[in-house]
């Protein structure tokens, strides 16, 4: 099974997506519609059937400007506050100016939702502000009906290849090298153009299960896309803005207070208090969470047993179908039951993920990198909250610009050395008769992510981590076996994790203040808007480590008031809601 074969293919394309979840295939469609004549490839290193953080659907969208309900204005207001002022709007603003048209557009695919009886979007209250978050009450299907418009628009989809290195030459993007995932022979694949849509980087921290694959996010996200771009060249934005969520106790699933928290549902305390007036995630939210985890009147709880069954009921329809349908199970086997018991909660293990925080590859409006012809989008990029809407919209303009883009290049030279520098890199774990297995890299790994870089964060916790971190990255490169074609796969999984670890303990090191609440709690610094009101900026210096400079944030497209900034820090509330 997955025995290790030699071989190397190379084919050319106008335009490369890697990544077959949210973003890619929407930037696919739009590429291949803007230029019907491209030759556009979607790869993915499983199957863009059901690949991706949607793979089993999802249960809404969390962050929609429809008309009536919010404007452009609003949005960018909100995500700029929630985010403590450190975004480039203009993403934010085009976003929120054209999703209502990806909405529809879905709609059309036939995924559904939910509506009230005049036959309008039904939007729901979450925000700390605004009113953004629409249900879906089929969103198990999305990935489905999804795949079948790639299905109809021919794309040319390649399943089971890995993408491992981008490709450059003449100042801007030349393609990619990918190792197949069942045989490892080798693809590489020139191209004019570069859309990446790997998603976030999910198995970055450890769960406090300890299984490697029991993430908050889908585990086959491993940071790939963070580690092609820095080692590209590309630039990388925040990287010290982790995501931390509220999720629930031992299963590590959401606890999903964007369906609950609508219907009356909220987050409370040991005493069945409400402590926090808002369940929308942001760093400050985190931070009370936290303290009220770690506090006296802690553990956290997902309080729902003051609800009417009915309310109940249509909860668990959604909850424990769409998504994640083991959840049902899970509190079944526990003995839980919303109707009688709060359910537990407790804090994610850490990641990058622009989805819920703003940790990513640089872009601008048009999904476009620092690199010409290579572009992101979805939660890897650095538009803060982008969640799966964000993905969708987003991978749109990769798709658009990039349609573009290819009409008036060729394709970049390239040195063919990187080509076999990197089969050598790749295929060394399997020259070696014994060694470490990739598991165990990738454990000690991210076990040392848990020790030295969850927040709240230390100076000298993160300086020890850096050293253990080379420490394994030795053996890793020295030492790591693999003995057949999945464990290769697991290896060069645990390398993109290796690095991610490294350009967080170095992010955080960078930015000597605290910001976005418990995402970035440093505890020697106090917030400092005079010297870090700005972007970080990490890309690969000439010494093959993280460098970093800063960057200002561009100018406002909507203007935020003195009395607005602080709005996302005044969430925790005076009066608690009794315990029944």
């Amino acid at each position: 099974m997955d025995e290790i074969l030699d071989g190397l293919t190379q084919i050319d394309c106008d335009i490369l997506i890697i990544g077959g979840g949210t973003a890619g295939p929407m930037a696919a469609l739009k590429a291949k519609r803007k230029n019907p004549k491209a030759n556009v490839v979607l790869l993915d290193k499983a199957n863009v059937k059901r690949s991706g953080a949607i793979s089993m659907g999802m249960d809404g969208l969390n962050n929609t400007v429809i008309p009536g309900f919010a404007t452009p204005e609003q949005y960018t207001k909100e995500i700029t506050i929630a985010n403590d002022g450190i975004c480039d709007q203009a993403a934010v603003y085009r976003y929120a100016q054209e999703c209502y048209g990806i909405i529809q557009e879905l709609d059309s695919f036939g995924i559904r939702f939910q509506k009230d009886q005049n036959g309008e979007y039904d939007v729901k209250k979450v925000h700390h502000i605004g009113t953004y978050v629409l249900p879906m009450p089929n969103g198990d299907t999305v990935k489905k009906a999804l795949y079948r418009q790639l299905r109809k628009a021919r794309i040319n989809v390649v399943n089971r290849y890995m993408a491992t290195r981008l490709l450059t030459g003449e100042g801007r993007i030349a393609g990619a090298i990918c190792v197949n995932t069942r045989s490892a022979e080798f693809l590489v694949i020139r191209a004019k153009s570069v859309i990446m849509g790997l998603g976030a980087a999910g198995r970055l921290g450890l769960p406090t299960s300890g299984y490697l694959y029991g993430t908050y996010e889908n585990a086959s996200n491993s940071g790939e896309g963070y580690s092609m771009a820095y080692h590209a060249g590309a630039g990388l934005a925040n990287l010290e803005c982790y995501q931390i969520n509220p999720l629930i106790k031992d299963y590590n699933g959401p606890a999903c207070a964007y369906v609950a928290g609508p219907l009356g549902g909220f987050t409370s305390n040991a005493a069945g208090e409400r402590f926090i007036e808002c369940d929308y995630w942001s760093g400050q939210m985190m931070q009370e969470f936290f303290d009220e985890l770690q506090g006296g009147k802690g553990p956290v709880f997902l309080k729902l047993n003051h609800l009417a069954e009915e309310t109940i009921a249509e909860i668990e329809r959604v909850l424990h179908i769409v998504e994640r349908p083991t959840r049902g199970h899970f509190h079944k086997n526990r003995g839980t039951d919303y109707r009688k018991q709060m359910i537990e909660m407790h804090i994610s293990e850490i990641g990058f993920c622009s989805g819920h925080s703003a940790s990513g590859v640089f872009v601008d409006e048009h999904a476009r990198t620092t690199i010409p012809g290579l572009y992101a989008a979805g939660d890897m990029a650095n538009v803060p909250h982008n969640y799966m809407l964000g993905a969708f919209t987003h991978g749109a303009f990769a798709g658009e610009d990039a349609a573009d883009y290819i009409a008036d290049v060729d394709y970049a030279a390239f040195d063919e050395g990187e080509v076999e520098a990197e089969r050598t890199r790749v295929l060394a774990p399997t020259k070696r008769d014994d060694g470490i297995p990739p598991n165990q890299i990738e454990y000690k790994t991210r076990r040392l992510v848990n020790d030295y870089l969850q927040p709240p964060k230390v100076t000298a916790k993160m300086e020890l981590a850096q050293q253990r971190f080379a420490e394994v990255r030795e053996d890793m490169e020295t030492a790591m076996y693999v003995r057949d074609a999945h464990e290769l796969m697991r290896g060069l999984e645990a390398a993109s994790i290796m690095d991610c670890a490294d350009m967080a303990a170095a992010a955080s090191l960078y930015r000597t203040e605290s910001r976005w609440g418990l995402y970035h709690n440093r505890v020697e610094y106090d917030r400092d808007d005079e010297n870090w009101n700005c972007h970080t900026i990490l890309t690969k210096g000439d010494d093959g480590r993280p460098a970093h400079r800063k960057q200002d944030v561009k100018p406002y497209v909507v203007e935020i008031g003195e009395d607005e900034k602080d709005a996302y820090y005044k969430q925790r509330v005076g009066a608690s809601v009794a315990a029944e």
